[in-house]
């Protein structure tokens, strides 16, 4: 019951962002006496502030800089199955307003009231990427009440993020339900792609860019394509259905770009799909020195910034990036690139894209600056959460 739940009580004065919202308590910020220290990482407890005011429930861990996690503020919230399955029902009634069909991201973290989980659908499969130790010390509960909401017949609890480290976790990977299949179907826009869901990346998709592979195709139709960290071809496969008359797939990954020919085959693109595994940079540039032109050039590459202390060094990528990518637009044709690094501020990015264009003497249009879908929503009080970035530039705007 709540009533025996532990209290954490909050130092003088260092309430204040958790009062105006904030889900996140730091370490620094929290009276640690020797029965606070003693708690085990991810144990619920009951938050207050220094005066016995209470704040809600969360989760708590002694050894992670981020050391509150709120669940709910309401102090008498009982954290149970039951709690799981409320919020992973309104999660779950918001994206089926949202999807016609059963492929999204189902919580989002913070922003769905579960923090420290992302949780990705996948019609009767569900993978859960656990980040936080109060989530992972729920992740029975959390895969009971999956199956039981949604109905699922298989539950992946991924935990090999190194994320956890910083948490305390170890590296963890189960299957709960029924066996989980070597491939599965990712239903996306029309198109049909294929995932990895145990050994992939993350979760083994990207729901975020689902709406900006959907921009992106429909600037293709009879279009050259190059789509650069390809992955298992979200971009690219997006271009062939809607009419590119060519696409390169461009990824170090050989198992990824396995998924992406296979779902090629699948929506009957194979004969206009070629598959490339390189290294990006050096792709680009042998590319650049042989004349290469295409009409659509996208690059959504993984995070060039993983701390705040990369970024001055990181940020530079993305102008290199765009540089290398823009000598390969034809004029008139266009640049699709992204960034994932939270750390890296909208603008920032922007900025250093349109550098990089600016550095081949040509000229720039912006015609799209977007983020992840609606399946990934934003936590107001983390502005860090709305990680995604992605510009979508017209070349010689006058061609």
């Amino acid at each position: 019951m709540t009533e025996n739940l532990p209290v954490v009580t909050l130092n003088q004065g260092a309430s204040k962002r958790a009062e105006h919202g904030h889900p996140w308590v730091f370490s620094n910020e929290i009276r640690m006496d020797p029965a606070t220290k003693a708690l085990k990482p991810g144990t619920a407890v009951r938050i207050m502030t220094d005066n016995s005011a209470p704040l809600g429930v969360a989760m708590f861990n002694p050894h992670s800089l981020i050391a509150v996690r709120f669940l709910s503020r309401d102090p008498e919230a009982v954290i149970d199955g039951a709690f799981l399955e409320g919020r992973i029902a309104s999660a779950l009634a918001l994206r089926e307003k949202l999807y016609d069909a059963p492929c999204y991201r189902l919580v989002h973290a913070e922003a769905d009231g579960l923090p420290g989980v992302a949780i990705d659908r996948y019609g009767d499969v569900v993978v859960a990427q656990i980040n936080s130790a109060g989530i992972d010390r729920m992740a029975d509960d959390l895969a009971a009440a999956l199956i039981s909401v949604l109905g699922v017949k298989t539950v992946v609890l991924r935990g090999d993020s190194p994320i956890r480290k910083l948490e305390g976790l170890e590296e963890s990977v189960r299957v709960v339900g029924a066996p989980l299949p070597e491939k599965v179907e990712v239903h996306e826009n029309g198109i049909s792609y294929r995932a990895d869901l145990a050994l992939g990346q993350k979760t083994g998709w990207y729901f975020d860019q689902r709406d900006n592979r959907a921009f992106m195709g429909r600037l293709a139709k009879g279009a050259r394509v190059l789509d650069v960290y390809s992955h298992a071809g979200g971009f690219g496969l997006a271009c062939a259905v809607a009419g590119a008359v060519d696409v390169t797939l461009v990824d170090r990954s050989e198992s990824a770009l396995a998924l992406a020919s296979q779902a090629a085959e699948a929506n009957n693109v194979d004969d206009r799909v070629r598959i490339h595994v390189a290294e990006a940079f050096e792709d680009l540039a042998k590319r650049r020195d042989r004349g290469d032109s295409y009409d659509v050039v996208i690059c959504d590459p993984p995070a060039f910034v993983k701390s705040k202390k990369d970024v001055a060094v990181g940020v530079k990528g993305y102008r290199k990036l765009a540089r290398l990518a823009a000598r390969l637009v034809a004029p008139g044709g266009y640049l699709g690139i992204a960034s994932c690094s939270h750390h890296v501020e909208s603008d920032a990015f922007l900025a250093q894209v349109g550098r990089g264009v600016h550095d081949t003497g040509r000229e720039a249009s912006v015609l799209r600056r977007a983020g992840a879908g609606p399946d990934h929503p934003v936590h107001p009080q983390l502005p860090e959460s709305a990680y995604l970035k992605f510009l979508a530039l017209r070349l010689d705007p006058g061609a």
